[in-house]
Formats: structure tokens, C-alpha cells, sequence
């Protein structure tokens, strides 16, 4: 129980000129990234549906990463 801390994952999303010009010219005036611990780790994604679906990959991998460490402090 005194083990690691979980690591925060995040959906941040951007809008107007903050969209990567790409995206812009694509057309696409909002997109979002995953945060893990205020550090962006995936995207940008064009739906908030796609990155939702990062961040659950994401928030499994920390979950197993943190069972990992309490099973070696254990």
C-alpha cells in the first residue's frame, strides 16, 4: 500500500490556431491528445472517441505497471 503512486492519464484537447497546422488544413478545428502525468504520449487524435480509446490502452498499461512494481516491493 506504500508503493508506487498510479500515474494520472488525461484526454487534453486543443482548439482554433492550437490545432497542428496539418490538421488544420485538413479541416479539423479541435483535436486531443493523451496526457500521462502532464506529459503528452499519444496523438493528436481528430474524435474524442480515439483518444478516449488511447487513454484506456494507456490507463491499462499503468495499472499493469504498477501491479509489476508492488509485486517487487512486495
Amino acid at each position: 500500500e506504500g508503493g508506487v503512486a498510479m500515474s494520472h492519464v488525461d484526454v487534453m484537447s486543443l482548439v482554433g490556431t492550437a490545432v497542428p497546422e496539418s490538421l488544420r488544413a485538413a479541416g479539423h478545428i479541435a483535436c486531443w491528445f493523451v496526457v500521462v502525468d502532464g506529459v503528452m504520449r499519444s496523438g493528436p487524435f481528430t474524435s474524442r472517441e480515439a483518444a478516449g480509446a488511447s487513454q484506456a490502452i494507456w490507463q491499462l498499461e499503468m495499472r499493469r505497471r504498477h501491479a509489476d512494481t508492488d509485486s517487487l516491493l512486495a
